[in-house]
């Protein structure tokens, strides 16, 4: 037996609270008033923990989100079955007012209402998601320079030796930091005309470098490595690169795996960037720049999701959306057409010959019937 939440001012409305209940219980629809007990901190917590699949870096990240942006709020003592849509809306605006950037807010929005989603569909902890804030979850991330082919054999050349072709392969092969920096001489071909990706080389707090799996199902691919870098490729082996198959292709300078840190350390890349004129750019707008040459050669939409190690066709789609050169192109095609054709003047009539008349239209768009000596245009 249990009461109902409320009283009522009468019997009737009482029965037909009850008649409600009735059905939700038979239709598998009623959820227990003290299942939504639990705090949204503590639910999340689980949920981060029980998620399967997931990397440790994003494991990482949803840990950090809930930890800094959730559960110190109001938002993470409150009771699942007391969250509503203006609490969720009150909460994202708090962290706005607090100075959190728009990418982190949005991020943990997405967090939220995803572990939220398993509390209704799930767990049935609760009847409705209340993460129903319009463009609450939207990013507007600033856009990323786009490095040409001349500028990154500039950044190669201008990075220490050992790492000319990290930042070679970066570009060419479009490899994420961690596919790249996880790379084995065993994964090449012994001329180097391809690359076999398999692993990344993740970053963790507290557990330092890990091998895990690529981004997404589709990172593990084959890549065939332009001609163009093949002999760099090929060079850097007989440099840096013990031979047997199980050796790092790229390493800190004592030989061991290659960390970031180590990498900017010795790189100096905030630095080289600002002397090169390129201040502002990432290491992984080498692999942007790579997606998006690739975009330009032609190639499908499916092909191009083979290169990048995408699943989702939408990151694909990002890099073959109009460009400003290709905009500039169909300008400059449109542009010889119309010098081209000789130029008259019509008079705002728009016409076409029929036999020894012209039938068209006027000014008000009524149709007009003119016959001309000879043909004006």
């Amino acid at each position: 037996m249990r009461p109902a939440p409320r009283t009522f001012e009468t019997k009737k409305s009482a029965e037909q609270w009850l008649s409600t209940t009735e059905v939700q219980i038979l239709q598998g629809d009623w959820i227990a008033p003290e299942r939504g007990k639990i705090p949204v901190k503590t639910y999340m917590e689980r949920w981060i923990a029980q998620r399967p699949g997931l990397r440790p870096k994003t494991t990482q990240l949803y840990e950090w989100l809930l930890r800094a942006h959730i559960a110190p709020t109001e938002l993470g003592g409150t009771a699942l079955g007391k969250l509503t849509t203006p609490m969720v809306r009150q909460w994202r605006a708090g962290r706005i007012e607090a100075g959190v950037s728009e990418i982190a807010t949005a991020k943990a929005y997405r967090l939220l209402r995803a572990a939220l989603n398993t509390a209704v569909d799930e767990d049935k902890i609760i009847p409705r998601n209340p993460c129903r804030v319009r463009g609450a979850d939207k990013e507007n991330s600033p856009e990323r320079p786009v490095l040409t082919v001349s500028q990154v054999f500039r950044i190669a050349g201008a990075v220490p030796e050992r790492y000319r072709v990290l930042v070679l392969l970066s570009a060419f092969c479009s490899l994420r930091w961690g596919e790249a920096s996880a790379l084995l001489r065993g994964d090449f071909s012994d001329d180097a005309s391809s690359v076999r990706i398999t692993k990344a080389l993740v970053e963790v707090s507290g557990k330092g470098l890990i091998v895990a799996g690529p981004k997404s199902r589709a990172g593990i691919r084959t890549l065939t490595v332009p001609e163009a870098i093949r002999r760099d490729v090929l060079e850097h082996f007989d440099a840096y690169v013990p031979g047997s198959p199980v050796s790092y292709v790229f390493t800190g300078l004592r030989g061991n795996p290659l960390r970031r840190s180590n990498f900017d350390q010795n790189v100096q890349w905030n630095k080289t960037m600002a002397r090169l004129g390129l201040a502002g750019v990432h290491f992984h707008d080498l692999r942007h720049a790579g997606n998006l040459w690739a975009s330009k050669s032609g190639m499908s939409t499916r092909d191009l999701m083979a290169r990048m190690g995408h699943d989702d066709m939408r990151a694909a789609l990002i890099y073959q959306r109009a460009t400003d050169d290709a905009q500039r192109r169909i300008a400059d095609d449109l542009s010889r057409m119309g010098t081209a054709v000789p130029r008259g003047s019509n008079r705002g009539v728009v016409a076409r010959v029929w036999h020894s008349g012209i039938v068209g239209c006027d000014r008000t768009g009524n149709p007009a019937l003119r016959r001309w000596s000879k043909w004006r245009g």
